[in-house]
């Protein structure tokens, strides 16, 4: 395939929408349907997917869908589409068309999709699939884009046209099995890096180890510095925000670097703060950073899995970093890196602890890149309102777009500057899926589509249109 037809060197801005001004406060806590709906869209129904008439999500009047590209579909370009669909980025494509960059959170020596010849490790099942679609969810093209790595959770899409993808795991032959117990011996390369995969050119399949070795989540690049900002998703454990320094900035010369500077952040005269717990509303702190030492470990005397995903975190708290609840989603908007943690939190009365590090339901934070000051934006007061989200983006009016990975019903939320939180789409059970879960929403460029993934066995790609003018999006 010739990657330049595909796609096109325009495609150099994402479909994330920008993000700018503070967020006046934290939404009342409240039942389902009693909130303060000042950008709610309305009550949620049941719509047939334009597909197949299958009903899959409940939106608002007025919107409209249309789901993609599900597991096993054979790819225009050839091979099978691989499972677990997770983090995505859009971007502009020819002819009014989108391109997106999707992530598959395969985990396990289960085998490279795609033409294994080019894999970064034949064993591996996991990677990324590039499709170019039009604004109403056709599919026009398809195509394995990275292939050979493990568990790639989210990312974060970089402005020179590119998706970084993430490696959520430290999996390889130098490292006992993980929770899957999934023979790691078979394995062919280390594990737990981040990838660039450009628009224009085909991946290199080269790892930037000098941004870590750890429980990859999402990447967000600030480009006034040249920082990309990485955090952590580390479930049984406590989770670290980095950022990564490469030697040039990647706007100068097209790409990431290998060769720079891992850092974690810490809080100013506060060692080894713990963030995951309850906070005040509009909690302030004044952020420094400190270095990893050994971010890329090769382990000669073989370590378990749970003391190999700790290794680098352990590195900053050791010198003072603050400690967090599973990072996932992060996005940036000028100069402000927006931030997720899934199980920070107090619990809430009436909501049970979810298992793992952290007892809350959510806390999103923001990190101001010109003035190092971290801020809590939103803490969930109860499953109700929100539990636990996962990946996000944002709308054109700086609403928040948030991914529940609830262990019920999942939701699309919306989370305005003004601290209003609303209820945005609801994921249709599946018989026999129960794991079925919201992930990689992301606006088309053009601000039209509104495009997201399904996680489960039966995991599929939606577009989704409407009235974006009669809400908070």
């Amino acid at each position: 395939m010739d990657r330049r037809k595909f796609l096109t060197a325009s495609a150099a801005s994402a479909g994330v929408a920008m993000f700018g001004g503070p967020f006046a406060g934290v939404a009342a806590a409240g039942e389902r349907g009693t909130l303060t709906h000042g950008a709610d869209y309305g009550p949620l129904g049941p719509v047939p997917d334009l597909r197949d008439g299958v009903v899959r999500l409940q939106l608002p009047a007025g919107f409209t869908y249309r789901s993609f590209n599900p597991v096993g579909e054979a790819f225009t370009e050839g091979g099978l589409t691989p499972g677990r669909h997770d983090g995505m980025a859009a971007f502009r494509g020819p002819r009014g068309s989108t391109i997106l960059v999707r992530n598959h959170e395969v985990n396990g020596p289960v085998g490279a999709f795609g033409d294994v010849s080019k894999a970064y490790d034949s064993t591996a099942g996991g990677g990324t699939a590039t499709l170019r679609v039009t604004r109403y969810g056709e599919l026009i093209k398809s195509a394995a884009s990275l292939n050979g790595t493990q568990m790639n959770c989210s990312g974060g899409p970089m402005p020179w046209g590119a998706w970084v993808t993430c490696e959520e795991t430290v999996n390889g032959p130098d490292v006992g099995n993980d929770f899957t117990g999934a023979d790691n011996t078979l394995l062919k390369q280390k594990h737990g890096y981040i990838f660039e995969v450009p628009l224009d050119r085909a991946a290199s399949r080269r790892p930037i180890r000098s941004a870590g070795r750890f429980a990859h989540e999402s990447a967000a690049f600030d480009p006034r510095t040249g920082a990309i900002y990485l955090t952590e998703d580390n479930f049984g454990f406590a989770s670290g925000f980095y950022r990564y320094l490469p030697p040039k900035n990647p706007l100068k010369v097209g790409r990431i670097l290998d060769g720079g500077k891992l850092q974690m952040l810490a809080i100013k005269n506060a060692p080894g703060k713990d963030l995951s717990v309850g906070l005040p509303a509009g909690a302030s702190f004044q952020a420094t950073w400190v270095t990893i030492d050994d971010p890329d470990p090769t382990f000669t005397t073989k370590p378990t899995n749970d003391e190999a995903i700790q290794y680098v975190g352990k590195q900053g708290r050791a010198k003072g970093a603050a400690l967090f609840s599973r990072l996932e989603g992060a996005v940036h908007d000028s100069g402000t890196i927006y931030f997720v943690s899934t199980q920070g939190g107090a619990t809430a009365a009436g909501d049970t602890p979810p298992s793992g590090f952290g007892k809350g339901r959510g806390q999103i934070f923001a990190y101001d890149t010109w003035s190092d000051r971290l801020r809590l934006v939103y803490e969930s007061p109860g499953s109700l309102v929100l539990d636990l989200p996962d990946n996000v983006t944002t709308s054109k009016r700086g609403t928040l777009v948030l991914c529940e990975d609830g262990g019920g019903d999942n939701y699309l939320r919306g989370l305005t500057r003004r601290g209003q939180i609303f209820d945005f789409s609801r994921l249709m059970p599946v018989s026999g899926d129960s794991g079925a879960e919201f992930a990689g929403s992301t606006f088309g460029p053009d601000g039209h589509t509104l495009f997201v993934n399904v996680q489960s066995s039966q995991g599929v790609s939606f577009a989704i249109w409407g009235p974006w003018h009669k809400g908070g999006f």
